[in-house]
C-alpha cells in the first residue's frame, strides 16, 4: 500500500490461513465453484486469440490470483461460509469478472485497452470486496473494508508468483482501484453500527476524487506512470461496480434486492419482522431513487459508452416500481421486510 499509505495493519485472517495458495483454491474451487473454470477458459482463449500465444504465461499468472481471491471470498462471504453475505460474495465478483467485463470488451473490443488492463480489470472484479467486516473509520476517505482488501490483495499476489518491484504497475493499479470503490461513508449518527450496505445510498464512489487524495499525500505521484495508469483505471472499475444501473432491468432490481437483504443482516433485523419493514421499503423507494437520480454517475468513457444506455432505459420502470411498491404499502399493517422485498421482486418482472 505504497501509494496511500494506509495503515498496514490489516493481518490475514482464520480464512487466509485456510486457503493460503493456489493449491487450496483450487480443491475449493473444485467442491464448490460451480463453473468457474469453464467461464476462464472461455474468457483465457478470447484474450489469446487476440493477445497470441506469448501473454499465455502471464494470463496464467492472473487467472491464479484470481482462484485464489474468488476462494476466499466464497469462503468468507459466499454460500459456503457461516457468514454468508447476500450481495457480498463471490457472486457479485463474477458478475463484474464476467458478465460486466465481457459487455466492455463486446462493446469496445479488445484493442481498447492493453492486456495489462483488461487482467488488472479481472483481478478488482474479484478482489475489491474480499473484506467486508472491518471496523469503520472515518477519519481516511478510503474506508476499512477497502483498506483490507488491498492489504489482502497484494498477499494474493505475492502467492501467485508477483512481485511488488517487478509487477508494481499492477500493485498501484489495485490499490487504487480498489481504493476508488470506497463510497463516501459519512459519519452517520451511530458510527458503531456502521452498515457497509448502508453507504451505497450516502455517497458516491471515490473514483473521482482519487487525484485529489493523491495529490494531497505527494504532488510528485501525480508525474507517476504507474499512479496515472491507475487512477485511470479506477475510473473504468468504479464503473464496473456499478453498471447493474445499466444491465437488464429485471437483474438491477434483483442487485438491489440482495442489497437490501444484506442491509438488514448487517443491522441484525431478521426479514420476517414488521421491524424491518419500513428500513426495507425506504431503502427500495427513496433509496434507490436517490443513488440512481441523484448520486449514480459513470466515471470513465468506456463505461459510459457501455451502460448508459441501459441505464436510461431503466429509469421509467424504475420510477413506475418505486411508485407502485409505495401504494402497495400505503396501508402497512403487520407485514414485514421480507413482504416489501416479495413485492419489489413481482413488480420488478411486470412491464
Amino acid at each position: 500500500m505504497v501509494i496511500l499509505g494506509l495503515a498496514p495493519d490489516f493481518a490475514s485472517d482464520d480464512v487466509e490461513q485456510r486457503l493460503p495458495d493456489i493449491g487450496s483454491a483450487r480443491a475449493w474451487l473444485t467442491q464448490h465453484g460451480e463453473n468457474i473454470e469453464a467461464a476462464l477458459t472461455q474468457r483465457r482463449q478470447r484474450l489469446l486469440a487476440h493477445f497470441g500465444d506469448a501473454s499465455a504465461a502471464e494470463i496464467a499468472r492472473h487467472e491464479d490470483a484470481l482462484r485464489l481471491g474468488l476462494a476466499r471470498f466464497g469462503e468468507r462471504h459466499g454460500l459456503a461460509s457461516t457468514d454468508f453475505h447476500p450481495y457480498h460474495n463471490e457472486h457479485h465478483a463474477q458478475e463484474i469478472l464476467f458478465r460486466r467485463i465481457d459487455r466492455l470488451i463486446d462493446r469496445h473490443g479488445l484493442d481498447a485497452l492493453p492486456l495489462a488492463d483488461w487482467l488488472a480489470l479481472a483481478l478488482f472484479a474479484v478482489c475489491h470486496d474480499l473484506r467486508q467486516r472491518e471496523t469503520a473509520d472515518f477519519s481516511r476517505p478510503v474506508g476499512n473494508n477497502e483498506a483490507a482488501s488491498i492489504s489482502e490483495t497484494a498477499r494474493i499476489l505475492d502467492a501467485c508468483g508477483f512481485h511488488a518491484q517487478r509487477d508494481r504497475d499492477q500493485y498501484v493499479a489495485l490499490e487504487l482501484m480498489i481504493a476508488g470503490s470506497t463510497f463516501d461513508p459519512r459519519p452517520a449518527p451511530e458510527p458503531s453500527r456502521f452498515n457497509a450496505a448502508e453507504v451505497v445510498t450516502s455517497g458516491g464512489a471515490l473514483a473521482p476524487d482519487l487525484p485529489q487524495v493523491v495529490n494531497a499525500i505527494d504532488p510528485a505521484l501525480m508525474e507517476d506512470a504507474d499512479v496515472l495508469r491507475g487512477l485511470r483505471l479506477a475510473l473504468i472499475a468504479s464503473d464496473l461496480d456499478t453498471a447493474n444501473v445499466g444491465e437488464a432491468f429485471p437483474s438491477f432490481a434483483e442487485s438491489s434486492a440482495r442489497l437490501c437483504r444484506e442491509r438488514e443482516m448487517l443491522a441484525g433485523r431478521g426479514l420476517d419482522s414488521t421491524e424491518a419493514l419500513q428500513p426495507c421499503l425506504r431503502f427500495l423507494t427513496n433509496g434507490q431513487e436517490h443513488y440512481f437520480f441523484t448520486l449514480h454517475r459513470f466515471h470513465s468513457t468506456l463505461g459510459r459508452e457501455a451502460y448508459a444506455d441501459g441505464k436510461a432505459a431503466n429509469a421509467t420502470r424504475l420510477r413506475k416500481l418505486i411508485d407502485d411498491l409505495r401504494d402497495e404499502f400505503a396501508e402497512p399493517g403487520e407485514r414485514s421486510g421480507n413482504d416489501v422485498l416479495v413485492s419489489f421482486s413481482r413488480l420488478s418482472l411486470s412491464d
